[in-house]
């Protein structure tokens, strides 16, 4: 039923937590997200999950295998995609292909099967032959992305994928996790991108190396208390201030684009009378701030 299991994974680097006390269950065939700002923990939690890095304590299996004694059948059955692509820009695109079949021991018939499937969904057939370092961004995520699933691994992990890409690319490398997880494959995929969660069938936020928040989505968003108002401005800084300053009661408030975004509680309503405020869904970046801010202990009430 789980892909991936874990129980309290820690990992320290000296004095430093990176990863504290996670534990995690991810679906079989789901897309789940892991979200948190730079330095949270994402990346040394998925190394620990691909059985690059040993955890400090904890434990866990991944596909059933045992992350502390069978760290190399797990790298055997995963697929795994960095931000950075993990490509050389001195071959070309077939050459890289190549390099990554030979990595996972595909041959013959097979070999050249996927490396055509994986051109063909990458949309590089045509230029299989051109340097890796002559393709721009998307193309260069989309070939990262055949390298890293060649073998057909049944989870895969990727780590920052849509980073430094272009709104277009990002869609189109989307549509492509969708349809593999369409045909059966686990993806755990990590991002700062909010607007990329609502793509996820459960996501999880990570601060300072702790989980703060799992959950679907839409359960994520029901789950806050209270209301949340936004009140729309010329001067979003200008109207947060007069509402500090005014000491009316809310749960929390900050600047929102154009706008400020106030959590209160629904006795509170009635001290926003002034203010040509909307009642609004909570938007995922929102619910990020929020456990965030409950973490640190800065809410109101």
């Amino acid at each position: 039923m789980y892909a991936v299991q874990t129980n309290k994974l820690t990992r320290t680097f000296g004095d430093f937590v990176a990863v504290d006390n996670v534990s995690l269950q991810i679906k079989k065939g789901s897309i789940y997200g892991f979200l948190g700002p730079n330095g949270s923990g994402k990346s040394t939690t998925i190394r620990i999950l691909c059985g690059i890095l040993e955890p400090t304590s904890g434990n866990g299996t991944i596909l059933g295998y045992d992350l502390l004694t069978q760290a190399e059948e797990i790298k055997a059955n995963i697929g795994y995609m960095s931000q950075k692509f993990s490509l050389y820009d001195d071959l070309t695109v077939i050459e890289n292909l190549e390099f990554y079949a030979g990595m996972y021991s595909l041959s013959g018939e097979l070999k050249q099967q996927r490396i055509a499937e994986m051109l063909k969904m990458a949309g590089l057939t045509e230029r299989r032959t051109e340097l890796t370092a002559n393709l721009a961004g998307g193309w260069k995520q989309r070939l990262a992305l055949g390298c890293s699933i060649l073998h057909n691994p049944s989870i895969l992990f990727l780590d920052e994928p849509t980073g430094g890409v272009d709104p277009k690319s990002r869609r189109m490398f989307w549509d492509i996790i969708y349809d593999l997880s369409i045909q059966g494959t686990t993806i755990m995929v990590t991002t700062h991108f909010m607007d990329e969660a609502e793509h996820c069938d459960e996501i999880a936020f990570i601060y300072e190396g702790r989980l703060i928040a799992n959950d679907t989505p839409a359960n994520l968003k029901q789950g806050l208390p209270g209301m949340l108002l936004n009140i729309p401005s010329a001067d979003p800084l200008e109207l947060l201030e007069q509402i500090v300053e005014k000491s009316i009661p809310y749960v929390d408030i900050y600047a929102y684009g154009t706008n400020v975004h106030v959590f209160i509680l629904p006795e509170q309503l009635k001290a926003f009378a002034d203010w040509p405020y909307q009642v609004i869904e909570p938007a995922l970046e929102d619910v990020f701030v929020y456990y965030v801010k409950a973490q640190r202990k800065e809410l109101t009430a």
